[in-house]
């Protein structure tokens, strides 16, 4: 096991309370033996019936038959955030330094550096029934598991569905069943900054005590 960036032995819940969605990677390779361990974890994750359903398709930056699908990925990436991007502007530029500023640059950088992630992991869902809303319960615990093993090892990584613009020509790519439904792309790196402390909003506002619209008083300090 490889322990790298800002690791110190980290419980459980610091984990839960500091891991964040990294976009931006130092060019370290990830090693076999890491990734293995990272997918072991995620396998751990609990699913309809236990059936165990999802599947993993890894995409290494230094594996010639990823290539096609990452090249296709990075493209995908890139005219995705210049859509979501011309959106956002929409509202006007971000004041510099401000919390959407950080984001935007984060994206940026993200889709400007794609095709050299280390690691990008296709999360799919071997289908045993006919399509259902629900069914991606049963597949993004595992993608959860799999980002809190990433970072009990150093890694970061972020959970996106922008596969989806170019989903027809990627199944084809990497020989995806029909029966399959990709449900997600992580992607993995050794983090360029740091893991936490994370900006949530006020768990009082997002919790309704018995009914809609009354306060959980309960929470105490945790809620504010």
């Amino acid at each position: 096991m490889t322990v790298l960036g800002d690791q110190r032995d980290i419980g459980l819940l610091e984990a839960l309370a500091t891991t964040r969605a990294i976009r931006r990677y130092r060019p370290d390779p990830i090693p076999d033996d890491d990734l293995a361990e990272i997918l072991w974890y995620a396998q751990r994750a609990p699913s309809g019936t236990n059936r165990q359903r999802f599947r993993f398709i890894t995409l290494r930056r230094d594996d010639p038959e990823a290539a096609p699908a990452r090249a296709l990925l990075t493209e995908s990436f890139r005219k995705g955030w210049v859509a979501k991007r011309a959106e956002l502007d929409r509202d006007g530029e971000p004041e510099e330094g401000s919390a959407r500023f950080r984001m935007q640059a984060a994206m940026q950088h993200y889709v400007d550096h794609f095709d050299t992630v280390p690691v990008v992991v296709l999360v799919g869902l071997e289908r045993y029934r006919r399509p259902d809303p629900s069914e991606g319960a049963s597949v993004y615990p595992a993608c959860q598991n799999l980002l809190l093993a990433a970072r009990a090892l150093g890694y970061g990584g972020v959970m996106t569905g922008w596969h989806a613009f170019v989903e027809d020509e990627l199944r084809e790519l990497i020989g995806l069943p029909d029966g399959v439904a990709l449900c997600a792309t992580i992607t993995l790196g050794v983090p360029m900054g740091r893991h936490g402390p994370l900006r949530r909003k006020p768990l009082g506002g997002l919790v309704h005590d018995g009914r809609w619209g009354r306060p959980a008083t309960w929470l105490g300090e945790r809620g504010e």
